[in-house]
């Protein structure tokens, strides 16, 4: 049989019945004991408050390390559990209704034609400031497109210091039209101080944009979409909820702001489980305060 003397000794003393080994009772006490032992993930499952709080938050796209990542450092009124503790869970019969809906469809990948832009600004020459993500306001952009008959793209834009991403649906495409999109999210985000994008068609009149927003935009060498990592992670998020091929005119207005609501809303391993939504609102905290004192400075004297 290719086995030890001491496996086999084992189970024969384990499983036999009455002092004999039949083959099909030992299946059978080895299967109930497998089904009735306890397992780590039984924690989750004897509180309530605890188990709805990773269902929800894996139902709302969040991983299982930024799951237990956001119990250890954020939830202070929840019992913490690791992340190994919640693959268990799902790999167990009271987590795998959940396991199932957690799959995702996988798409294959297609090149896109590269247009060839004048006077561009490689990331080679982008201050180390930009490069080593010590402010808030640098902004990584790209475009989500339609599938085959589609029409429609998404603008989507991330903060490389707190990753926080605002999200454009553009109906009626043109170069106005995405200038138009970037001026929006320049109001809503007016902390953005530059743009690291890829050498898509659109951005032809780049140097427009420049003096439009008031910033420095910087290009990806052609084919190196890692170079602009955080939006092309931002980007498979986004997929999630809107997959490839879409017809990206059928989404409105108000799914797209939930879309980056999700997005927002994700904890986060570099925030410290952070989310986004909240590093900004703190950020933006912070700079109202400097403000008040220093015009509390300005009238005392």
């Amino acid at each position: 049989m290719c086995r030890s003397v001491s496996t086999i000794s084992k189970e024969i003393k384990i499983n036999k019945v009455n002092g004999i080994y039949d083959s099909c009772k030992a299946q059978h006490k080895a299967y109930v004991r497998r089904h009735y032992a306890s397992f780590r993930g039984q924690k989750i499952i004897a509180n309530k408050k605890l188990r709805s709080f990773i269902e929800s938050n894996l139902l709302d796209g969040q991983s299982p390390e930024a799951i237990s990542g956001r119990l250890k450092y954020q939830e202070k009124n929840i019992p913490f559990v690791s992340k190994d503790v919640i693959y268990q869970y799902l790999r167990s019969p009271y987590g795998k209704i959940i396991g199932l809906k957690l799959k995702k469809k996988k798409h294959p990948k297609r090149c896109k034609k590269l247009a060839k832009l004048k006077d561009r600004v490689f990331i080679d020459k982008r201050p180390k400031t930009i490069d080593n993500r010590t402010r808030i306001g640098d902004v990584e952009a790209d475009f989500i497109v339609s599938g085959r008959g589609g029409k429609g793209i998404i603008l989507t834009a991330v903060c490389r210091k707190i990753r926080a991403a605002f999200l454009e649906i553009i109906y009626n495409v043109s170069i106005d039209e995405v200038h138009k999109t970037f001026v929006k999210i320049k109001k809503r985000f007016p902390e953005m101080k530059s743009i690291t994008t890829d050498n898509d068609i659109l951005l032809r009149m780049h140097k427009t944009l420049e003096k439009l927003l008031n910033l420095k935009i910087y290009f990806c060498h052609p084919y190196h979409s890692w170079e602009k990592g955080s939006v092309e992670n931002l980007n498979g998020i986004i997929r999630k909820y809107i997959p490839k091929g879409s017809d990206l005119s059928e989404y409105d207005k108000e799914f797209i702001s939930l879309v980056e609501e999700k997005c927002n809303q994700r904890f986060m391993k570099l925030l410290k489980y952070k989310t986004p939504e909240e590093k900004l609102k703190e950020h933006r905290k912070r700079k109202l305060n400097a403000k008040k004192q220093h015009q509390n400075v300005v009238r005392r004297k």
